[in-house]
């Protein structure tokens, strides 16, 4: 991967948004971009005189006083939203908070929230946070945000009330199950800082590595986590992919090198034309050698899928959980003149073996489903279930099986999941004796 190419990737896989923390997906710019002049009497721009109609008319007639770029804003929406599920316009505000994302920190109060049918609902606190130590929690519906009604409210206009500056307020009303009415909230906003890795030893020498979301620093924080478990003499490593949504490529990228020798493929994307980029590992491969398993669910996507995949094709890895998201399409973030942006899917990626997960995702090598709670559990939503979504051009509409239902949080005592990967990195030097004598 050539260290002159510059990209981002932008999580919008999942209908899944931190507030203060996280928006989901897998998007790319890759070099510079060549603007098309197209003439003012083509076909398609001819409809420019339809759009400027409309505009005159509604300004002219509309109940109420309109500002012409609210409705440019508006239509700029339409237009982005009509194309699939992850492309979009940004207005200035949000470009600004998708390029703050991704450093991992930023004003919130620390609540991933997801849409519930038309319902606005908690996935999750983030731990230490002003929501979680308000008491908010998993599966609680919000109802209002500073007393105006989430009913119509996008998870997007959602993030833009609840995030702000640190120490101003913001009132979140709360239902939950087991509640005859619903209940106010007043959280004080504080600057949230997401881990992007988190580590620790299990079963002794068993090294446990948890990748939340793909960052700019991932590569150094996964670096120091495993310097740390060496030192701690760890056999073993487990490498937590679940419910990662994804985030930047050059993090998908370093965080699989670690574990690949050099010179390897680790995706390659293909745009209309045909014209096709790779990207491959470039470190010593420290822990190429280390027996590892990859642990994956439906909430893995994007970023998460390219080092799934990539370690699954190459062989280096046991693949254990539950089919990804499927997110294989790859949305490039362009600038605008006026400080606004856009997300646009510009490519397809694939796996090193050549294979589009879009909308199948990645299947386990082994199959492990989560035990579910019913009290703390939420419908299984992949790249499949949005509306728009683009088909897959290897399979033809073939759809992965799934659970009805996935645990919104499990305690590691009832993590099967978990258990089931160190019994095999346990077992690992048995089964690989068997392996040879087979």
């Amino acid at each position: 991967m050539s260290k002159s190419v510059r990209f981002w990737i932008i999580w919008m896989i999942l209908p899944l948004i931190a507030i203060g923390v996280i928006f989901v997906g897998g998007s790319v710019v890759v070099g510079k971009w060549a603007v098309k002049t197209v003439s003012a009497e083509s076909d398609a721009y001819q409809e420019l005189k339809l759009f400027t109609e409309v505009i005159s008319i509604v300004r002219s007639n509309y109940v109420e006083e309109v500002k012409a770029k609210d409705l440019i804003y508006g239509a700029l929406k339409g237009m982005l939203n009509s194309l699939d599920p992850h492309s979009s316009f940004m207005t200035p505000d949000l470009f600004k908070e998708m390029k703050v994302d991704t450093k991992g920190e930023f004003g919130g109060v620390g609540i991933q929230i997801g849409k519930k049918g038309a319902l606005i609902t908690v996935i999750a606190p983030i731990e230490d946070t002003p929501a979680y130590q308000a008491g908010i929690k998993a599966g609680d519906t919000i109802v209002k945000i500073n007393g105006e009604s989430t009913e119509k409210m996008t998870l997007y206009d959602a993030v833009s009330k609840m995030r702000g500056a640190r120490g101003s307020k913001v009132t979140v009303t709360i239902m939950r199950a087991d509640w005859k009415e619903p209940k106010d909230f007043t959280l004080v906003r504080d600057t949230i800082k997401v881990k992007s890795v988190k580590y620790k030893v299990l079963n002794e020498d068993v090294g446990y590595i948890k990748v939340n979301q793909f960052q700019e620093k991932t590569v150094a924080d996964l670096e120091k986590a495993l310097a740390a478990l060496r030192e701690k003499k760890v056999t073993s490593l487990l490498l937590d992919l679940r419910n990662d949504p994804g985030g930047l490529l050059q993090g998908a990228v370093g965080v699989t090198e670690q574990f690949l020798p050099p010179n390897k493929l680790v995706v390659y994307i293909k745009d209309r034309a045909g014209e096709k980029k790779e990207f491959f590992t470039e470190g010593d491969g420290k822990y190429e050698k280390l027996p590892m398993v990859v642990m994956v669910n439906e909430g893995s996507a994007s970023a998460s899928e390219i080092v799934a995949g990539a370690l699954k094709d190459w062989n280096r890895a046991i693949i254990l959980g539950t089919t990804t998201f499927g997110k294989g399409s790859v949305q490039s973030v362009l600038p605008l003149s006026d400080g606004s942006g856009l997300r646009l899917t510009t490519a397809r990626y694939y796996t090193p073996k050549g294979t589009s997960i879009q909308n199948t995702g990645i299947t386990p090598d082994i199959v492990v489903k989560q035990k579910s709670d019913k009290t703390k559990e939420r419908p299984v939503m992949r790249e499949k279930d949005l509306k728009g979504h683009l088909e897959n051009e290897q399979t033809e509409g073939q759809e992965p099986e799934e659970a009805e239902a996935a645990p919104v949080e499990v305690e590691e005592k009832d993590d099967v999941q978990l258990q089931r990967a160190i019994d095999i990195l346990k077992t690992w030097d048995v089964m690989k004796k068997f392996n040879k004598a087979a």
